[in-house]
């Protein structure tokens, strides 16, 4: 079957802040059926977490989902979180994506996690949802995740939880729905 990985993470900050990754969720999708399954999920703490993580312009992910430092201080250490991804992702030969996908592999790659790439949904998504970009820019914006699902799903509610499985689970959903209209392809 043609099964590929969508994966999401959550972090305190951006990467060239210092930001702390403290979540990664991985789902499956069975491209032929479009069938999803949570194969990770799990929070992690980074040896670099520190009160600074909580604080502005870091901790957006504590103001913004219902994560909390304490959940994060005692998560399983990145040293024994980021294998079992690496492993995860070696064991899909297609590949993997995800939803801004130069922001989640942008960390994961920093930490030494190799993927095997596949597109941006991020990317694709901008020319099926035709945003107009604000800034006076030609081309359209960027869609963000809730507004790539309010047009491929516009009678299914969603709201981002900012959790890695759950986002992670919406985000294959709209991959989905790209391959189907022939803009996510394997090629």
């Amino acid at each position: 079957m043609n099964k590929i990985l969508v994966l999401d993470i959550e972090t305190t900050g951006f990467l060239n802040q210092g930001g702390s990754i403290v979540e990664i969720g991985i789902v499956e999708l069975c491209l032929e059926t479009g069938s999803t399954d949570i194969i990770f999920d799990s929070l992690l703490k980074e040896d670099i977490l520190t009160a600074k993580h909580r604080e502005e312009p870091m901790g957006w992910i504590f103001r913004n989902s219902d994560l909390t430092p304490e959940q994060v201080r005692n998560a399983p250490p990145a040293s024994e979180v980021l294998p079992q991804v690496q492993e995860i992702l070696d064991n899909y030969p297609l590949g993997c994506t995800a939803y801004n996908k130069q922001f989640d592999f942008g960390f994961l790659k920093d930490r030494g996690i190799k993927i095997n790439e596949l597109p941006c949904p991020m990317l694709l998504a901008t020319d099926v949802c035709k945003l107009p970009n604000k800034n006076g820019y030609d081309n359209y914006k960027w869609p963000t995740v809730e507004e790539a699902w309010r047009h491929v799903f516009p009678t299914i509610q969603y709201d981002e939880l900012h959790r890695g499985a759950d986002d992670a689970k919406h985000e294959a959903l709209i991959v989905y729905e790209l391959y189907k209209l022939g803009v996510f392809t394997m090629n």
